[in-house]
């Protein structure tokens, strides 16, 4: 009866190692979170030059719930999703529009916030953006973007200038040479609330709305599953508000 009382209790600690093991494999789930890094306040780069920002924190929160430990991968925008597929890192969460072009060469989460596109110009400059009001007027966007896309596909007589990063495209225009940049609103937005956006305003009305973000992976990933079910987490529980809070006085999921 002794011996049996040993070999059972044996048996429960060798379930009960093999339970905390299993535990501990899922704790450590390693995933590298890709982001540019120029894009505030979605993401960018603090003066110890740490990545900081609404993306950055969403990110941090789905990690949590994941119960996955993620590190962070700086990435020029123009090469987000090569380096995706690269595998250098396993999710771009980078402020990336839900588009079918890009669905053919990922997988997209469902959206974690809700964006659109709208100008901004010299404050007290009357600018008429429609396509005839913008023939001839040099208007900037960031490439590879739905900004710059929208451009070229409707307003095709402004002369479109194209930057490498959104800061780029705002240092032109502070320097004179543009007229109007079309970007997303609540970048904008955030550009307007700062010293070098002060003498600026939004343009008319929002030529695009319904813009859905979401994180891309690569194609066939099961992270996709579980990005999803951590945004529905973070959505339900509060956490998602509370960040959001931090960046906008409105919502924007």
């Amino acid at each position: 009866m002794n011996l049996t009382k040993m070999w059972v209790k044996m048996a429960v600690a060798a379930l009960a190692v093999v339970a905390v093991s299993a535990s501990g494999a899922r704790a450590a789930e390693k995933l590298r979170i890709g982001t540019e890094g120029a894009y505030p306040p979605f993401n960018m780069v603090d003066s110890k030059g740490e990545l900081q920002g609404f993306d950055v924190d969403i990110s941090k929160a789905l990690c949590a719930k994941m119960k996955a430990q993620c590190t962070f991968v700086k990435q020029d925008w123009d090469g987000m999703i090569p380096a995706l597929n690269k595998r250098k890192f396993d999710a771009v969460v980078a402020s990336m529009s839900i588009t079918e072009e890009r669905k053919k060469a990922v997988d997209f989460s469902e959206r974690y916030y809700t964006n659109k596109l709208q100008f901004i110009g010299k404050k007290g400059v009357p600018l008429d953006i429609s396509a005839d009001g913008l023939k001839g007027k040099t208007v900037g966007a960031q490439r590879a973007t739905i900004s710059g896309q929208w451009l070229e596909k409707n307003r095709p007589g402004a002369d479109i200038k194209l930057y490498d990063t959104q800061e780029n495209a705002y240092l032109d225009l502070g320097a004179g040479r543009l007229t109007a940049i079309l970007a997303d609103a609540f970048v904008n937005y955030e550009w307007l609330k700062s010293d070098a956006g002060k003498d600026y305003e939004f343009k008319g009305k929002p030529v695009f709305d319904g813009d859905l973000i979401g994180i891309a992976v690569r194609k066939g990933d099961p992270l996709r599953g579980k990005l999803n079910a951590a945004i529905k987490e973070i959505v339900a529980d509060g956490t998602y508000a509370k960040i959001n809070a931090k960046y906008f006085p409105f919502p924007i999921y």
